[in-house]
């Protein structure tokens, strides 16, 4: 039992190690494209906290969503706020997963490039629109009479540039479209792409249409936030991911063809390479020929051969 445990552990660490130095290659060649989608994640975070400052309350705006479902109060709104903590830490272990699991389809530097696109994308199109026109929040905190309805003017300029955690937790004016909704449908979108379990995929949407339904009952956005949401996510990210490259798949033996080597492997494949062009095969599937008794398979230009062939080539 000792040496069994002994034996999967160190099948375990050999498969972490290995998948830690795949994602430290990637993450070498691609650490520009994740700071440069981390960086603008503070800017879409300055850009909400500087709205608030132009936040003015008002009367709340006629909303179906606001008719057809229940309040459910300043005391209950932390509902909606514990689902998305569940998908956005649910998305974030899943990428992680190639590091312990066998079943890996995915590159965890690779998936949260093409995730930050999607952000960044939808995301700059929210700060448009957000500033093209500030709504009256209808949050709690938003509303008149509130203290934290309107913020005065920072005393230092520091003040402005700091977001956490009053800039996320109490917002006002970032109201179209709904940030919550772009995470929600962006993981939810690619988990259905890249995922392989078809009841966490339809869990997936039904978790996703629970969240709008939530965030409207909870007040945090009116209807045609969520509404626009929907749309405007699901239109960028169709066509932003036809723009990137497609991520190869770790279920097939060219995958590793795409990854970077390290000089050790580089020196490898060139032997392989060299050793193949001295013997004649150079490997390409079109040259490939199946050789066994001497023997030769259908050739392509030649027609097919009689089993009748021998060494000698005498028929």
């Amino acid at each position: 039992m000792t040496l069994y445990i002994s034996r999967e552990a160190s099948k375990l660490w050999k498969r972490l190690w290995a998948e830690i130095t795949t994602e430290i290659n990637l993450l070498a060649e691609n650490w520009k494209y994740l700071l440069a989608g981390l960086i603008f994640q503070y800017i879409h975070g300055l850009a909400a906290r500087s709205i608030h400052y132009f936040h003015r309350p008002g009367p709340l705006l006629q909303d179906v969503g606001f008719y057809l479902l229940p309040e459910l109060g300043p005391e209950r709104a932390y509902i909606s706020e514990m689902l998305f903590t569940f998908v956005f830490l649910s998305f974030f272990l899943w990428t992680f997963h190639p590091f312990i699991f066998k079943s890996k389809r995915i590159y965890t530097v690779l998936i949260w490039c093409r995730v930050l696109a999607f952000l960044c994308a939808s995301q700059f199109l929210r700060i448009i629109t957000f500033y093209s026109t500030q709504l009256p929040g209808p949050n709690y905190h938003c509303r008149e009479g509130s203290e934290r309805a309107t913020l005065p003017r920072p005393e230092k300029l520091i003040e402005a540039f700091i977001i956490v955690p009053r800039g996320i937790i109490y917002g006002c004016g970032d109201l179209i479209f709904s940030s919550h909704m772009i995470f929600t449908l962006v993981f939810v979108r690619t988990y259905n792409k890249y995922g392989t379990r078809r009841f966490i995929k339809l869990c997936s949407w039904l978790i996703a249409v629970a969240q709008s339904l939530l965030i409207i009952a909870s007040r945090k956005h009116y209807s045609v936030d969520v509404v626009v949401a929907w749309y405007t996510v699901n239109l960028v990210v169709f066509f932003v991911d036809k723009k990137l490259p497609e991520l190869p798949d770790r279920t097939s033996g060219a995958a590793t063809l795409l990854l970077p080597l390290s000089a050790k492997e580089k020196d490898i494949r060139n032997k392989d390479e060299d050793h193949k062009m001295i013997n004649g095969n150079s490997g390409d599937p079109i040259d490939w020929r199946t050789q066994m008794n001497g023997k030769i398979a259908d050739d392509a230009n030649m027609g097919p051969v009689h089993a009748g062939t021998t060494m000698n080539g005498v028929l």
